[in-house]
């Protein structure tokens, strides 16, 4: 079935799906949900409702699973509040975590299982963070492959706060161009409002952003960045073929790679230094989406 919705949305890129809850709940998607949430690393942990997916012995999960399944197709399932908890980062900081409920982490990944497959189908061949059969090291070799070839002025951005400031509207609008279904609509919309219980007890709305930790929220995030990637490739499709961009080049102009990995990225630019620090607006050094602009040689970028 992600083959066909891939398939389907590849081939037609303005097509709209409206016909997507019964999969949500489908026994078959609800069975491969429950083993990635079983199976993943934040398995042992337990959300407010207290329960860690791994506690659930085998002979519960048929019964588990076909409540669920019931809750969802009749309208009855609610997401729940996250539990927040932070972790410390390496630089010190701290990066706070929102812990799903069971129920909601599996209808999460059923959810992600129905909707990843559309996405992807337009989502720009520069972003690596997040999608399937793509790592880090991909996005670091095609970096490499640029600044080989001249694109040595580096913009260097990190998108600050990305999770908690993603604005719902602007992200459901983005959402909508694919998908039509209203009860999904709803289900992401619900995800997106649950709130937060905070560590110090105190239970919070969300009015933006989507919790780092929720399964779903690594392609909502990807959904909603993808402008930055449509931008840039828009600007590198338009340059036309390697002979029309090598053309421009010698006349003078820059061109421009976007390489994003969730929610940091750089534009490898192959021009002036001002050609890359034009990208901000501004010659200083830091702003508010901390970005740097700098100069590599090849043999730097070789050994990075």
């Amino acid at each position: 079935m992600q083959t066909k919705l891939h398939r389907w949305a590849t081939g037609e890129p303005a097509r709209r799906f409206d016909d997507l809850f019964n999969l949500v709940y489908d026994p078959a998607f609800l069975v491969a949900a429950w083993n990635r949430v079983q199976g993943n690393k934040g398995g042992r942990t337990a959300g407010v409702d207290g329960i860690a997916p791994r506690s659930i012995t085998p002979d519960r999960v048929s019964g588990m699973l076909t409540d669920l399944r019931e809750s969802v197709k009749n309208g009855q399932f609610v997401p729940e509040r996250v539990r927040q908890k932070s972790i410390p980062k390496a630089n010190g900081k701290v990066r706070k975590l929102g812990i799903p409920t069971m129920t909601d982490r599996i209808v999460q990944a059923s959810l992600k299982l129905v909707l990843e497959p559309i996405f992807e189908a337009d989502f720009v061949p520069s972003s690596y963070g997040f999608r399937p059969r793509r790592r880090a090291q991909d996005a670091i070799a095609e970096i490499h492959f640029y600044a080989s070839r001249g694109y040595v002025q580096v913009f260097e951005a990190d998108i600050t706060a990305c999770f908690d400031e993603i604005d719902h509207d602007a992200l459901m609008q983005r959402v909508r161009a694919r998908v039509v279904d209203k009860r999904v609509l709803r289900l992401i919309r619900g995800f997106l409002k649950a709130g937060v219980l905070s560590e110090d007890g105190v239970n919070r709305d969300t009015f933006t952003g989507t919790p780092q930790g929720g399964i779903l929220s690594p392609l909502l995030a990807n959904i909603a960045l993808s402008v930055v990637d449509e931008h840039f490739q828009r600007k590198w499709d338009a340059l036309g073929p390697q002979w029309s961009r090598t053309k421009h080049q010698r006349a003078g102009g820059a061109t421009m790679k976007l390489v994003r990995y969730a929610d940091d990225f750089v534009v490898l630019v192959r021009g002036t230094r001002e050609d890359a620090e034009a990208l901000s607006g501004t010659k200083s050094p830091v702003c508010s989406t901390r970005w740097a602009c700098a100069s590599r040689s090849r043999r730097r970028w070789s050994r990075t």
